[in-house]
C-alpha cells in the first residue's frame, strides 16, 4: 500500500479530465447496452458544466454519422443555441475519427480529451491529425490517453463478446 503522504497529488486539470472521462465511460456503457460500439462523449463549457452528451448509435439509428462526438455536439449546440462552441472541451472515450474531427473543427471546440487511441482511424494524432492541421482555420488542443486502459478495455471486452457471439452462431 502506498503511503498517501508520499503520493504525488494529481494536478487539478488531471483530476478534472479523469472525472469527466469517467462520465464519458458511463455514456459508453449505454452504447454497449444497446449493442453499439461503446464510445461515449460529453461537452463541457468553461465553467465545468456539461452542455451535451452522446454515445454511439449508428446501428440503431441507421445513421453513419451518429457517433458519440456528433451526438454530444448536436446536444450542446441545441443547449446553447449556436453551432459554434468556442472554449468548450470534448471528452470522448476513443480518439475521434476524421468525420468527428472535422465536425469538432467546424464547431470550434477548444480542447479535445480522449481516452483510447485509435491506430486504424484516429484523427487526433494516431493516423491523422486533423485537430491540429495548419491547413484548417481552427485547431483544437488535444490531450490523449486519459484513462486509456479503462477506455480500451471497454472496447476490447465489447469486441471479444461480439466475436464469441458470432462464433457461436
Amino acid at each position: 500500500m502506498v503511503d498517501p503522504s508520499l503520493a504525488t497529488p494529481l494536478a487539478a486539470d488531471e483530476e478534472r479530465d479523469q472525472h469527466f472521462m469517467r462520465h464519458a465511460l458511463r455514456l459508453a456503457a449505454r452504447a454497449a447496452e444497446a449493442g453499439e460500439v461503446p464510445v461515449g462523449a460529453l461537452l463541457v463549457d468553461r465553467q465545468g458544466v456539461v452542455i451535451g452528451e452522446g454515445w454511439n448509435g449508428p446501428i440503431g439509428s441507421h445513421d453513419p454519422t451518429a457517433h458519440a462526438e456528433i451526438q454530444a455536439v448536436r446536444a450542446a449546440c441545441l443547449q446553447v443555441g449556436n453551432y459554434r462552441l468556442p472554449g468548450t472541451t470534448l471528452y470522448v472515450t476513443l480518439e475521434p475519427c476524421p468525420m468527428c474531427a472535422g465536425a469538432l473543427v467546424h464547431a470550434r471546440i477548444g480542447r479535445v480529451v480522449f481516452g483510447a487511441a485509435d491506430p486504424r482511424s484516429g484523427a487526433a494524432g494516431s493516423l491523422f491529425n486533423l485537430l491540429d492541421s495548419r491547413e484548417l482555420n481552427h485547431r483544437a488542443q488535444v490531450s490523449g490517453g486519459v484513462l486509456a486502459e479503462e477506455c480500451g478495455q471497454l472496447l476490447r471486452d465489447f469486441f471479444r463478446a461480439r466475436r464469441r457471439s458470432a462464433a457461436a452462431s
